[in-house]
């Protein structure tokens, strides 16, 4: 007997637009009316409900059931949670819900299509983000980086059980992928739309029907042009549910360079960096979100709540706003979204007049986006002088491996590359323009170091102090001033 309910009246349909599969699917040959208004569809449905939905055909639809009656097969009207991963052995054991590989096959299929048809509507190619997908179908020995979720849930509203990990009712979620599908036996997703509302988008669905969301990943890719979508589980109830995440490739390098080209604007806190970093930071920031353990409410704001660094910039170009101007409406302006404004005569943001004339400066905004943008180049000073540090150290530990030294040399020649480390004798270079006559031939202590590799030299006899350099400090062929250099405390 099957355990699919029966559809719900019309009045109860979701709001968000539904396209045929055989419609979205990419293919050779010119471009088709039904393509087009399944493309539009897509995008329209997502930028204004943050979710769209895809009708499979019959073939499709019935592996989707199949794997939704083996989901509650499998685990026997417990609840539980399984992850499949295309190309994954199984452990000695373990076992797998039937007719996995083929739903895989089903959903990724469908995912790749609407990452397409999403490409094709931001004027790309529609294979534009292709190259940072597994191939397909996998090489031998490869694991996919997609992901199937299969889970089944018994619990009640009124029920102490615990909430299982990955279903988390009641929270908001943002995935990490491109794109998500979600099939279910029973309707339980509420979606927030842009204007902060929350729906029920898979009400008047059936298996057959997939739920379309979108994640940062793709978000990233598309330089903020197309925002991730934000759910939640709201029905734990006696429901099984498929969900596909279409993931990058772990060595992928997610950048707006395809936006770029085609002549998008790209603000520049949308930098390449690549798949596995990304992913590692938005495991970092959800361990943070979910340790704050914030009402449902507030965890849905904090998902989308913006930086300050973001805040400060040109939403157009990423530059830190240190021209902005205030509006006679109060609100400030720089960089090209400045000159946008003053174009069109009205506030983006209210819809007020303006005049060029009232316009004056923010000194107070220019003066925050001065002090954020000098600590962020020094941020960025300081993060690649530490990469040079780490690559010399490297590279000296490799060439003592060449030379065959023991493990003891190539620590004391680590400790002699640093010199608050170092407590041996150092020489400085004949000659040195910096140092006095009165210095050369007398012993020294250096007592401490000082900005830009310049340390303070204390002679034994006399306690004068003098400043010198490091590279003044380290061995040389002919010596003529010694001084002893000891690690400060």
């Amino acid at each position: 007997m099957s355990t699919f309910p029966p559809p719900p009246p019309s009045a109860a349909r979701s709001p968000v637009a539904r396209v045929r599969l055989d419609h979205l699917v990419p293919f050779d040959g010119a471009f088709t009316p039904a393509y087009a208004r399944a493309v539009e569809a897509v995008a329209a449905s997502l930028t204004r409900h943050g979710a769209a939905a895809v009708d499979l055909p019959a073939a499709d639809a019935a592996v989707v059931r199949c794997a939704l009656e083996s989901a509650r097969a499998f685990f026997c009207d417990r609840s539980g949670l399984y992850v499949y991963r295309a190309g994954r052995a199984l452990d000695d054991g373990e076992l797998s819900p039937a007719c996995m590989s083929d739903a895989f096959r089903c959903l990724g299929k469908t995912a790749r299509a609407a990452l397409c048809a999403i490409a094709r509507n931001l004027r790309l190619r529609s294979d534009a983000f292709s190259h940072l997908l597994d191939d397909n179908p996998l090489p031998l020995d490869e694991v996919s980086a997609s992901e199937l979720m299969v889970s089944f849930s018994h619990g009640h509203p009124q029920s102490s059980q615990a909430p299982m990990v990955g279903l988390r009712p009641s929270m908001a979620e943002v995935d990490r992928g491109f794109v998500t599908l979600v099939a279910s036996d029973h309707p339980g997703i509420e979606v927030c739309n842009p204007n902060g509302h929350w729906y029920p988008a898979d009400v008047g669905s059936s298996p057959d029907v997939l739920l379309l969301l979108t994640g940062r990943a793709l978000s990233h890719v598309t330089a903020g042009l197309r925002l991730n979508s934000q759910y939640r589980i709201i029905n734990n109830e006696n429901r099984a549910s498929l969900m596909f995440r279409l993931m990058p490739r772990a060595n992928a390098i997610l950048d707006c360079s395809p936006i770029s080209a085609a002549g998008h604007c790209t603000p520049q806190i949308h930098r390449p960096i690549s798949a596995s970093q990304f992913m590692d930071d938005l495991r970092a920031e959800e361990n943070v979100y979910h340790h704050l353990e914030a009402p449902p409410e507030s965890q849905g704001n904090f998902v989308n709540e913006p930086s300050l660094r973001s805040v400060l910039s040109d939403p157009l170009s990423g530059a830190f706003l240190e021209d902005a101007m205030v509006l006679p409406c109060g609100h400030s302006f720089g960089g090209l979204m400045l000159k946008k404004v003053l174009e069109l005569a009205r506030c983006s943001i209210c819809n007020g007049d303006v005049d060029e004339a009232s316009l004056f400066p923010n000194l107070a905004l220019r003066a925050v986006a001065t002090v954020v943008k000098m600590e962020d180049d020094r941020r960025l000073f300081h993060n690649a002088a530490l990469r040079k540090r780490r690559k010399e150290v490297t590279e000296h530990m490799d060439a003592q491996r060449r030379n065959g030294s023991s493990k003891d040399s190539i620590e004391l020649g680590l400790e002699a590359e640093s010199p608050r480390a170092f407590k041996g004798v150092q020489y400085p270079f004949v000659g040195n323009k910096r140092t006095p006559d009165k210095f050369v031939g007398k012993e020294a202590v250096v007592t401490s170091q000082c900005l830009n590799g310049w340390y303070l030299v204390k002679a034994v006899d006399s306690g004068e102090s003098i400043r010198l350099q490091y590279r003044s400090l380290r061995k040389a062929g002919e010596l003529q001033v010694q001084a002893l250099l000891q690690s400060r405390r």
